[in-house]
């Protein structure tokens, strides 16, 4: 039996000449149907330049993929007729100053708590959910994506600018999610009981109010009986958004290395490891988990598929991911694609790559 899979994307609406957003989300969301024919939902987000689609519950990479490229098809037609670009990045190319949140009560109480980080919070990803059997199982899988997450951002960074400037980080989104109360990778957990207090005791904490915004990038959803991943940015394409949710579903349901050899990586290696990935993406090296050392982007990526290839082949998904993966390598990550288009053709380039 196939181990259930979905996935969201995050989309911001922008105007084609400044690629600054677009208050404009509301009229997508009406135009295409907030709960979709295809089992999936279009929803709001925390600006109003911001729509989510949520894929239904998918048996395969393929239905997946069928789901996102179809709502994607939507959604650039849409914008095309409403004079704006729909895009899929991590961050806008500038944002507005005084940009306010989504005029809903949650948006309303979270914003409240993070002061001027919330202007800023302008980020778009993909979030990824792998069915699993019960919260221990969700606590399983937690403890055994959290030491690849830094390989997991490195492939679908694609953030570099902020305010029409280079950061020179190919995942800005990731720096920006660290000044939330609790980010990046979550600690190793021993069982769901374990999980359930600590986060309970984080209720109140700073601007942690509730579950949701917990904001570590793998967490137990507590909507669903799902592990869901959040380290990726949004994509340029639902192709690769696809095969980057079947490789997080392979290593969910592989079988977990021989715990006799191996190496504890301690949490502020994995953390640092994270903001390294986010800085370089594919462009240098990584941080192996398998020896806790660095090694070239390449030979992670090698290790990280290997990691996943019998949950890979479980689902026919090995040609799939491996094809994904050889590309990204040789044709670069999302922020690699941008750099390369802004630099050859300007902003006008930019658009067309990110429309």
């Amino acid at each position: 039996m196939r181990t259930t899979i979905g996935a969201e994307e995050e989309f911001v609406l922008l105007d084609p000449a400044t690629l600054t957003p677009v208050d404009r989300a509301a009229e997508a969301i009406a135009a295409l149907g907030g709960r979709r024919a295809d089992g999936g939902a279009v929803t709001p987000e925390f600006f109003p330049s911001q729509l989510e689609y949520a894929t239904p519950v998918c048996r395969t990479a393929a239905d997946v993929s069928t789901a996102l490229e179809g709502f994607r098809a939507e959604l650039r037609e849409w914008a095309a007729s409403a004079g704006l670009l729909a895009a899929g990045v991590g961050l806008p190319y500038r944002t507005a100053h005084d940009a306010r949140v989504t005029d809903h009560e949650r948006y309303r109480d979270i914003a409240s708590r993070f002061g001027l980080v919330v202007p800023d919070h302008q980020l778009n990803g993909l979030h990824v959910h792998v069915g699993v059997d019960d919260r221990e199982g969700a606590i399983v899988a937690l403890n055994r994506l959290r030491p690849w997450v830094p390989a997991l951002l490195a492939l679908s960074a694609n953030s570099p600018f902020w305010q029409g400037a280079d950061t020179g980080f190919d995942s800005w989104r990731a720096i920006h999610s660290r000044r939330w109360t609790t980010h990046g990778v979550p600690p190793a957990f021993v069982d769901a009981a374990d999980y359930d207090r600590r986060a309970a005791a984080l209720g109140g904490v700073g601007g942690t109010s509730d579950a949701g915004t917990l904001n570590w990038v793998v967490r137990p959803s507590e909507r669903y009986p799902t592990i869901e991943v959040r380290a990726f940015d949004a994509q340029l394409d639902g192709t690769t958004s696809s095969a980057l949710a079947a490789l997080v579903r392979g290593l969910v349901v592989s079988p977990p290395p021989d715990a006799t050899a191996a190496v504890v990586l301690p949490p502020e290696l994995l953390d640092a490891a994270h903001w390294h990935a986010a800085r370089d993406g594919l462009g240098g090296d990584l941080l192996d988990p398998r020896d806790g050392r660095l090694h070239p982007a390449t030979e992670v990526t090698a290790g990280l598929l290997a990691a996943a290839g019998p949950g890979l082949a479980e689902h026919d998904d090995t040609d799939l991911v491996h094809d994904a993966v050889a590309l990204l390598l040789a044709d670069g990550n999302g922020a690699t694609r941008q750099r390369r288009a802004l630099a050859q053709g300007g902003t006008a380039a930019l658009a067309a790559l990110i429309s």
